[in-house]
């Protein structure tokens, strides 16, 4: 326990969230001071979570006004408001950022952290994928880090935990396929929202459950891996393992193999995360070897062609990913309210990257103007089409 006295204190961005939900679960485990938490919402979920934080300053970005004064009534001068108090939570000195925002909101809180020579635990995938330039120069400019939570990414950053850049032949991601796999691209066509929203694997929220469909979560994950990893495209490579039993693998030059496998549970790259490097014990259950069979097969990308438009936007660079970023998110919500096809919300996005320019990212600002344009294509895009695919 001498090593975990040492740890920082912990602000925890989205707490609200299942991420953010676990890692209280973690601090509480490990005894890690818990110096803040934030919500978009004013939610009992917010008031119980600053109860089980009674030293916590707490942050509601965007509160009802009734919410306002019941937040004040409760907790007095530990709240505060607005996306201002989430940025200047996110940059208190010596603390780790678990950044569980949804969305692109969570890209300037990144930001912001690793200026202020924090590490990051990240979650927020919008950070680099859509941000990435952004977030890579503001890290260099403050020396902070930035450590993944995501499950195929904890498990990369420690099978290169030793290595050295230059004995790295490829990285691969494993996808689970999602609950169409084996499906032709006829087939695709008439699957439901509630199919859609059935991962064989993995309980999540919507839109990332959708994305799991598509294969554009997978594609994402390629994207942030060259940002996290300065691994080229042409190394990062996307398998099916539908098991999701190993997490992530890495070949090295000398045709070594070395993967992170084990059940799917977020409690442990949360804590590895925060952590880092050390590893501290925790209430498992030991992995049997002998329970499953493990299997591989390549994706098809012409059932799923959103992972070759990420491998696109990814190679192209600049602003194309935030543009990827930005129409999947409105494609995946018409899709869920029923007003396009599912085989629709790649063609949101193909054709949402072809109408927008390719333009450098220098800001925060940048990324979220960029963001607004793709998101007026987009639903220009859906509005004249829906219904068509």
């Amino acid at each position: 326990m001498d090593g975990i006295a040492r740890l920082k204190p912990l602000t925890i961005l989205g707490v609200t969230g299942s991420i953010g939900q676990q890692s209280l679960e973690v601090a509480a485990a490990l005894q890690i001071p818990v110096a803040g938490i934030a919500a978009n919402r004013a939610s009992d979920r917010l008031l119980a979570s600053a109860r089980r934080a009674p030293e916590a300053a707490v942050v509601a970005v965007d509160p009802a006004p009734e919410d306002m004064d019941r937040l004040r009534a409760a907790l007095g001068s530990r709240v505060s408001f607005g996306r201002d108090a989430l940025i200047e939570m996110a940059a208190t000195p010596n603390t780790i950022t678990v950044n569980a925002v949804v969305g692109s909101a969570g890209l300037a809180p990144t930001v912001a952290a690793v200026r202020a020579g924090n590490r990051v635990a990240l979650a927020n995938k919008e950070s680099l994928v859509a941000g990435g330039p952004v977030v890579v120069a503001a890290t260099a400019a403050g020396g902070g880090e930035i450590i993944p939570i995501d499950s195929e990414h904890s498990a990369l950053w420690q099978c290169l935990v030793g290595e050295t850049a230059d004995s790295v032949r490829r990285l691969i991601l494993t996808a689970s396929g999602g609950p169409f796999r084996g499906r032709s691209p006829a087939e695709m066509a008439t699957v439901s929202v509630e199919e859609a929203l059935a991962h064989p694997t993995w309980s999540m929220g919507p839109r990332i459950t959708i994305d799991s469909a598509t294969l554009m979560n997978k594609a994402f994950e390629v994207i942030e891996a060259h940002y996290l990893y300065a691994i080229p495209y042409d190394r990062i490579d996307v398998v099916v393992h539908p098991q999701s039993i190993i997490h992530s693998l890495v070949e090295f030059v000398d045709g070594t193999l070395k993967a992170e496998l084990g059940d799917p549970d977020m409690k442990v790259p949360i804590q590895y995360a925060i952590t880092y490097p050390q590893r501290t014990p925790a209430p498992f259950t030991s992995f049997d070897l002998t329970a499953s069979d493990l299997t591989f097969e390549e994706p098809d990308r012409a059932s799923f062609p959103c992972l070759e438009l990420g491998y696109w936007a990814g190679r192209t660079g600049r602003s194309a990913p935030a543009v990827l970023n930005a129409a999947d998110e409105v494609a995946v919500a018409a899709f869920l309210r029923g007003a396009i096809p599912f085989p629709a919300i790649a063609d949101v996005v193909a054709s949402t990257l072809n109408h927008l320019a390719v333009v450098d990212l220098a800001s925060v600002d940048d990324v979220l103007a960029i963001d607004q344009q793709a998101r007026k294509i987009a639903t220009e895009y859906v509005e004249i089409n829906g219904g068509t695919g």
